[in-house]
């Protein structure tokens, strides 16, 4: 159902808007609107222009509680008050910005090391003491790494008469690393001789102490050292946040509630008069809330609240909130995907929570089957919440109805007897079609009354929008639940073996609908005393029309046949479970039962979600399509706080 909704008006002292939406307003669903934009007829209109002195305070707190392990199973302080909270958050950011800065000066430290780590890696065959040969005075030398095809070519024809001497490091795919060393009178020509050579220089700064090998493991133990340093930094900030969670989580929740609530001011406006300051807020809440916040604040001097009667008139649509009982709650989804109801539709919510759920157990009748998608999908729904899940469990218990129906289950045929017929076996004469499966026309009969109600359906939403056209001359209207109940009525007849009405009378059950149907316009225009005129000939207003009904005559007889998937699947689902069990070797009597429960499993994934799809395109297509609109806006409340119970003998 569709909860009732009252705009309403309140105002007060510019200074006490703080304190109305904290004591008042956070406790109730109210969607809030623009004071500004609906208030247009009111002089001296300004808007609020002030910063959120709560939010930055708020961005520190969650990134705080982001960083708790388990900030849901906290028990927040409710000792504290709001200058405790700013400080709380204020002295957390400082230890915790200290922590960091340590951290951020150890991760520095470790890039240092680890960039000398790259440097003398390649060096470490080398058995010199580094710090000694950078203290060279008397030999020049050149750390480096040169092409492996110009190093062979140097070692076969230069190296004897080139007056140095190369040792060889680490190679790698195309380079050999190593160091030359030469006497400073040689030093000019060898240095050209391994430049045509291509040879890389790397340059060593001081610092390193021993072999290359002995200064990589040094500083590979200063890095691991300090990555324990920063693990213990680690540590030390979690106990830290660990220890103040519950102050955290608190101030958090409070800060968050104060900054929503202070946000308040972006829709609301200021008006100024005689030294007086005012502000305005305005909006939409239910009408049972509406009785409780009046009866509430009664007795405050302070709030001034105006609930407009003819909201209608003046302010436009309210927005939708659907409640409906919990076992319905599920299929608000499907509804919500197709469009809310305005305020004046019925919302089709049960509707479509009774016909989905019995369309789709016609169609997947199976006692075991149907066991698991109830199980399964409300344990789910109940754990998680998942609107699919419940409106899964809710299938899953008509496909068990139906399994008992049909006698099916895990797809075995002989263990329960049907209580009504088995799909694929059961077969009716109708007159001029011959033999056809029984489930095939009561699949179509079913979706004659389908159509029937939501023809009715349309019928009532159009009465409650004061449509004239589409409750007395639509298609779906009294016009056209008068000629498609009238073909319904002759078919039944006659395939029952009953006498039809006489030719005039058909003519008139037929005739008289279609006529007004056709003329729905003009008909329309007089009863509404309009003298506009028609855009077109009337000739080409004809030609038109008579196409039209030609088009909704089709529209009527494909609507009916679509209603065949239904039976269609009924049958399917059958022989889909005769393919598994002849698979499995069940025939011969001693089955496969891997075989039939991953086929159980197969058929239960594939065929239930394809079946889930068509029952929704009948919804979508076949019945929302007739009376329903989907034009309605989402209650959209600027908290989602339930109203707070107050306790007994609290004072109001």
């Amino acid at each position: 159902m569709i909860v009732k909704m009252k705009f309403i008006n309140i105002s007060g002292p510019r200074d006490d808007i703080d304190r109305v939406t904290d004591q008042y307003l956070s406790r109730y669903e109210i969607q809030l609107e623009s004071a500004l934009s609906e208030l247009k007829s009111v002089q001296n209109l300004r808007p609020f222009v002030e910063l959120n002195p709560y939010r930055d305070s708020l961005a520190l707190a969650n990134q705080f509680v982001s960083l708790l392990e388990n900030a849901d199973d906290v028990t927040p302080d409710a000792s504290m008050g709001l200058d405790d909270m700013f400080e709380l958050v204020r002295m957390t950011n400082d230890d915790y910005l200290e922590i960091q800065e340590k951290k951020e000066k150890l991760k520095r430290r470790i890039e240092e090391n680890r960039g000398k780590q790259q440097i003398i890696a390649p060096f470490r065959p080398l058995d010199c003491n580094l710090q000694d040969v950078l203290d060279y005075k008397y030999i020049n030398f050149r750390f480096g790494k040169i092409p492996i095809e110009y190093y062979h070519k140097m070692q076969k024809y230069l190296m004897d008469d080139l007056g140095a001497i190369f040792v060889e490091g680490e190679r790698d795919e195309s380079s050999v690393y190593g160091a030359y060393f030469v006497s400073p009178g040689e030093s000019l020509k060898v240095d050209a001789v391994f430049r045509s050579l291509h040879f890389e220089r790397v340059a060593l700064q001081g610092g390193f102490d021993g072999t290359p090998t002995e200064a990589f493991m040094r500083l590979d133990r200063e890095i691991s050292k300090m990555e324990d340093q920063i693990r213990d930094l680690d540590k030390e900030a979690a106990e830290m946040l660990t220890e103040r969670a519950p102050q955290l989580v608190a101030a958090q929740k409070r800060l968050e509630e104060l900054t929503n609530n202070f946000d308040v001011r972006k829709l609301a406006a200021r008006m100024q008069d005689n030294e007086e300051d005012f502000y305005i807020l305005c909006g939409w809440m239910a009408e049972d809330d509406v009785a409780k916040f009046l009866d509430e604040i009664k007795n405050d001097e302070k709030v001034f609240v105006v609930v407009e009667d003819d909201r209608d008139s003046y302010f436009g649509e309210p927005p939708t909130k659907l409640k409906n009982p919990k076992l319905f709650k599920p299929f608000e989804m499907y509804v919500q995907m197709y469009g809310l109801p305005a305020h004046n539709e019925m919302d089709p919510t049960v509707f479509v929570g009774l016909t989905y759920s019995f369309i789709f157990g016609a169609m997947f009748g199976d006692v075991g089957q149907g066991l698991l998608l109830a199980i399964g999908g409300g344990l789910l729904y109940w754990l998680k919440k998942i609107p699919l899940a419940g409106i899964i469990g809710c299938a899953g218990v008509f496909s068990t109805f139906f399994g008992f129906m049909f006698g099916s289950i895990f797809g075995f045929e002989d263990i329960i007897e049907p209580m009504w017929l088995r799909p694929i076996d059961s077969m009716m004469t109708l007159p001029f079609i011959g033999k056809l499966n029984t489930v095939f026309i009561v699949a179509v009969a079913f979706g004659m009354g389908v159509i029937i109600l939501a023809m009715i359906l349309h019928i009532i939403n159009a009465a409650r929008s004061k449509d004239i056209e589409g409750t007395w001359f639509d298609v779906n209207g009294v016009a056209g639940l008068v000629f498609y109940a009238s073909v319904v009525a002759t078919v039944v007849l006659f395939m029952t073996g009953h006498k039809t009405p006489g030719a005039v009378v058909l003519a008139v059950m037929f005739g008289v609908p279609l006529l007004l149907i056709l003329f729905k316009e003009p008909l329309t225009k007089k009863i509404q005393k309009r003298a506009d005129k028609m855009e077109e000939s009337k000739a080409m207003f004809l030609v038109q029309g008579f196409f039209e009904l030609f088009e909704t005559l089709l529209s009527y007889f494909s609507n009916t046949l679509s209603f065949v998937r239904i039976g269609a699947f009924a049958v399917s689902h059958a022989a889909m479970m005769e393919v598994v069990l002849m698979l499995a070797g069940a025939e011969e009597g001693n089955p496969n039962w891997i075989i039939i429960i991953l086929g159980n499993l197969f058929v239960c994934g594939m065929e239930g979600l394809i079946v889930g799809i068509q029952v929704l395109r009948l919804e979508y297509y076949e019945m929302f399509s007739r009376f329903y609109r989907g034009s309605g806006r989402e209650f959209h409340p600027y908290t989602k706080t339930a109203p707070k119970k107050k306790k007994k003998g609290a004072a109001r």
